[in-house]
């Protein structure tokens, strides 16, 4: 399976913070946003991982991410010049999908929680179609929403339903098979001139071809999209590493981990920052599993 994260857009929403920068380049409490979406790929065994985003933002997440070589992975780059859609995403990255599965994610979704690896593995085993990820919210009308049935099947979607028939908020991480790529090439802008994620989610659901994994308690899906979930999304990171010791969304613990690197290689990657808390922990980190 190859990995799109999809790191474009003008970030107008967080203006003047996004005037000079890219939004996936600002910080998430220790750690640049990108790193976030990065990290679930990561821990579903994706290693082979396109990032799209603007001609302005590309140089900076190049010279952020490199090739990817350092973390045991493979980083490319493609531009999407105008936001023209999530679905475009799939369209830029054919050749780098290349007729097989993708993983494709926003680069301001944030995930966190006991059991992630294990159901992002479960999910990409299980791939038939088409997979989305729902969570439960209290505005249900300000997303996109996966009804279920009594079996937990996924029977409907809707965009910013007026009157919701679930909870369930379709996040920004998709599983895709083979045939998305196609699927969106068929697609039709919507009034806005986009190409609607939503209705290749449609296109599978219609052909019994789409389920939806809940995250449910014990797990946290934040868009740091805005001022005040950017912030939310900082303090909830703060929270859970000065409490449990321990750095979410840590690329390189990841990596050394999934035995992508060695603990050398991952001590030698802290070294470089070892005037920094983040590079310290990696030090440590690399010294514990040695």
């Amino acid at each position: 399976m190859k990995g799109i994260v999809l790191a474009g857009g003008s970030g107008t929403r967080l203006y003047p913070l996004t005037k000079v920068t890219s939004k996936q380049l600002l910080s998430v409490y220790d750690k640049p946003m990108v790193y976030y979406p990065i990290s679930v790929l990561m821990l579903a065994g994706v290693r082979d991982i396109l990032v799209i985003s603007t001609p302005d933002s590309l140089p900076s997440l190049r010279n952020l991410l490199g090739d990817g070589s350092q973390l045991g992975l493979n980083f490319s780059y493609a531009e999407q010049d105008q936001p023209r859609g999530i679905a475009e995403a799939l369209i830029i990255g054919a050749d780098h999908i290349d007729g097989g599965p993708t993983a494709l994610i926003l680069g301001d979704n944030i995930f966190h929680g006991a059991g992630f690896p294990k159901l992002l593995r479960d999910a990409r085993e299980q791939l038939t179609g088409c997979t989305l990820f729902g969570y439960p919210v209290s505005d249900p009308e300000r997303y996109g929403i996966g009804e279920t049935d009594g079996d937990g099947a996924l029977v409907s979607i809707e965009e910013k339903p007026l009157r919701p028939r679930s909870d369930n908020a379709i996040t920004g991480l998709y599983f895709y098979d083979s045939d998305a790529v196609e699927i969106a090439r068929g697609l039709e802008p919507s009034a806005r001139g986009e190409l609607e994620i939503t209705d290749v989610n449609k296109h599978y659901l219609k052909n019994g071809r789409a389920r939806l994994f809940r995250l449910g308690r014990g797990f946290t899906w934040l868009d740091a999209g805005t001022h005040d979930s950017l912030l939310s999304a900082s303090q909830y990171v703060q929270v859970i590493e000065k409490r449990q010791g321990i750095r979410v969304a840590c690329l390189e613990e990841i990596a050394l981990r999934m035995g992508y690197i060695t603990a050398d290689a991952c001590h030698k990657i802290g070294a470089q920052m070892k005037n920094s808390e983040y590079g310290q922990y990696l030090m440590q980190i690399a010294q514990s599993l040695e």
